[in-house]
């Protein structure tokens, strides 16, 4: 029963471990392109864009991924996002120029993509529906560990400027995720959907008791399409409702603020008056908030809901950028009060926003559909992440950090207002009940 429990945990470690190379490689740029701003010679275009190749690519792996999930299984495309992985940062770790490290960082970004739309769901399959909240946030557990690696890896090298060794460490991880997926097991429901009952059968004993399997069979089969669904079934008038709450919690998860502090953070601080190295051990604190409080967010996902914590996410948003803003906007505001809002914002988001927007999405979609529908609204996801990441340098020097912040704060508000009256409760219910539900409704409707 020991090793049991072992085996389990070690199929969730592997499952999330794609997180970790996402938060890894979305968070080493931050310290990293201080340096390579001055090795390179980059101007403010090239700048945005050696930020924004790991968004381009992860358009394409967010919109794909999704629908070759469902083609080849979760287990096989996971293997093959390690491998993008491992090349990227290869890549990346070793450009010449800019023009090869711009290219590497779009295909890290197509494995980032990836791993964004088919990890919670891959996990979310795998799990039982009384810990499933906890397991799919695993997923963001791991994107915090690696946003707080590569901020450590960052100041590590700060005092040598090796930009190339921040950014090929991530080899490391890369290779692990696709070596130990090779010995992990396919998705339970993914199986079943491809007439492979028996395999689901070994597969579900690992994490259910066996009198619950019968039931989870049988409710998932029911639910099983007789044949493959169009891409023109997810925007169907049965469809279209659900799909707009997915796509909703996407890009509102994007455009509340947190890229501007994940990328931009040391920026933020150097414009303040503090050096680079302190400005990048600063980030560093951030980045343990963001892990204890994802921990914390982790915990109570399965008993206060994810409706609940989204909720209570957004007023402390809100309310860090709100007086950010406010503060900077009528008088000149001291580094602490600036790393103490950045702070309290990264412990609203961490604990809710930033774990639970992957959760629903790996929740809500029917099962015929799910790995399409998932990569639709990653792919939108990625581009409001685009959107945010170019437009930031233009909008600070337009409107100042102020206006700015006060921008997203509202944006806050309207993200709560949006959850309360459109997404739904799935805590403590099995993937099937909730698409059960969810279609009862529509169809009423």
């Amino acid at each position: 029963m020991k090793s049991k429990k072992v085996y389990i945990n070690v199929i969730y470690f592997f499952g999330a471990l794609g997180g970790l190379l996402f938060g890894y490689d979305t968070g080493v740029i931050s310290g990293a392109l201080i340096f390579i701003k001055e090795d390179l010679g980059l101007t403010p275009f090239m700048e945005g864009l050696v930020v924004s190749g790991v968004l381009i690519g992860a358009l394409a792996g967010a919109a794909f991924g999704g629908t070759l999930s469902d083609r080849i299984g979760r287990k096989k495309l996971i293997i093959w996002l390690g491998a993008l992985f491992s090349i990227g940062a290869i890549g990346t770790g070793f450009s010449p120029n800019v023009e090869s490290l711009v290219l590497f960082r779009i295909v890290l970004g197509v494995a980032v993509g990836g791993a964004s739309a088919i990890v919670p769901l891959y996990l979310s399959e795998m799990a039982p529906a009384a810990i499933r909240g906890r397991v799919a946030s695993l997923n963001t557990l791991m994107n915090a560990l690696g946003i707080l690696m590569a901020y450590v890896i960052n100041y590590v090298f700060s005092s040598s400027g090796r930009w190339d060794w921040m950014l090929l460490l991530a080899v490391v991880p890369s290779l692990l995720l696709m070596i130990g997926m090779l010995f992990m097991p396919e998705s339970p429901r993914w199986l079943l959907q491809n007439e492979r009952e028996e395999e689901a059968r070994r597969i579900l004993l690992l994490t259910r008791d066996s009198d619950e399997i019968d039931l989870e069979i049988k409710s998932i089969k029911a639910l099983k399409p007789e044949e493959k669904v169009p891409l023109s079934e997810l925007f169907s008038p049965l469809m279209r409702p659900i799909l707009l709450v997915g796509v909703g919690v996407a890009i509102f998860q994007q455009v509340i603020g947190t890229n501007t502090i994940i990328y931009y953070t040391p920026t933020i601080l150097i414009d303040s008056g503090i050096g680079a190295s302190s400005a990048i051990a600063g980030t560093i604190g951030i980045g343990i908030i963001n892990v204890l409080f994802t921990i914390i967010g982790t915990v109570l996902i399965d008993r206060l809901g994810r409706k609940m914590l989204m909720l209570i996410g957004n007023i402390g948003m809100s309310l860090a950028l709100g007086v950010l803003g406010v503060s900077t906007l009528f008088f000149q505001a001291p580094s602490w009060l600036l790393l103490g809002c950045l702070c309290l914002f990264m412990v609203a988001y961490s604990a809710s926003w930033g774990m639970v927007a992957w959760v629903v999405l790996a929740e809500i979609f029917p099962l015929k559909i799910r790995g399409t529908a998932i990569g639709f609204a990653s792919t939108c996801l990625w581009l409001a992440n685009v959107a945010v990441s170019l437009s930031f340098p233009v909008l600070l020097e337009s409107l100042g950090s102020s206006v700015l912040f006060l921008v997203y704060a509202v944006i806050g508000i309207a993200a709560f207002l949006f959850v309360l009256k459109f997404v739904p409760e799935t805590k403590g219910k099995s993937l099937e009940e909730i698409e059960a539900e969810i279609t009862a409704k529509k169809s009423i409707a």
